[in-house]
């Protein structure tokens, strides 16, 4: 019986001799593929779908987006000022309205444009001199500094607008697009009034005042009337004389 065991034990040495060496003669596993550099991988764009919605509020606006009315914007270096009439340049003054375009304009039943002030207190300053060969082009109608300034007739609040010369001023546009009226030297403008307001006449738009070049001694309103032509440009017009227009009277 001890021999039994003895070649059991035996065989089983020799089977683990010949297991151990069929394992030690398999090939070695493959060595693994090289990792590439950063910089050899390649980068391929990424597909992006463009949204549908609203553009950002960084992307500039397009020119057909913005708009703005130009006949309420001056051209570059025009400055128009009371002083030197409505249009503020250098030229020389437009010659004098016929008596039929005066008398056009008188139809239009204009109110004095300064409360409590009647047509007979007016003066005709129409054709006072500026200095430099100028005329008015306008009527000063003297009154006491916070006297309300009333619209002179129906119309529309085209440009507020504030000049050296002019000070605090004010132009209005009257519903049939021929007449401008032009206030000037205001202390300030009545509450609340901005352009495009409709105006009706008697509304107070502003209060006597001396802003712009004028005395402090002597706190008027500048008015003029000024007839516009097809392209109904605020700074741009022909002056017609104030003075007969508010009076009934021939300019003296």
């Amino acid at each position: 019986m001890l021999r039994g065991v003895l070649l059991f034990l035996a065989g089983a040495l020799v089977g683990a001799n010949i297991v151990y060496f069929v394992m030690s003669r398999r090939p070695p596993a493959p060595a693994a593929a090289p990792v590439p550099a950063l910089s050899e991988i390649r980068r391929e764009p990424i597909p992006v779908e463009p949204l549908d919605g609203p553009e950002s509020a960084d992307t500039p606006l397009k020119p057909e987006l913005v708009r703005v009315d130009p006949k309420r914007v001056a051209p570059q270096g025009v400055s128009p000022d009371a002083d030197i009439g409505h249009a503020g340049t250098e030229v020389q003054p437009t010659a004098p309205r016929s008596a039929a375009d005066i008398a056009a304009a008188s139809r239009l039943k204009l109110i004095v444009p300064v409360r409590g002030v009647t047509p007979d207190q007016l003066s005709n300053t129409y054709e006072d001199a500026r200095g430099s060969g100028r005329v008015h082009e306008a009527i000063d109608i003297m009154a006491k500094r916070g006297t309300p300034v009333l619209a002179v007739a129906d119309g529309e609040v085209e440009k507020l607008f504030t000049s050296d010369r002019g000070g605090l001023t004010l132009y209005q546009f009257e519903p049939s697009g021929r007449y401008a009226y032009y206030y000037a030297h205001l202390d300030r403008y009545a509450d609340d009034l901005e352009e495009g307001q409709a105006l009706k006449q008697g509304d107070v738009i502003g209060y006597v005042g001396s802003t712009g070049n004028a005395s402090d001694d002597a706190p008027h309103l500048h008015f003029g009337i000024f007839e516009l032509d097809e392209e109904r440009l605020w700074w741009k017009g022909t002056a017609i004389n104030p003075y007969p227009v508010l009076t009934g009277q021939r300019p003296q």
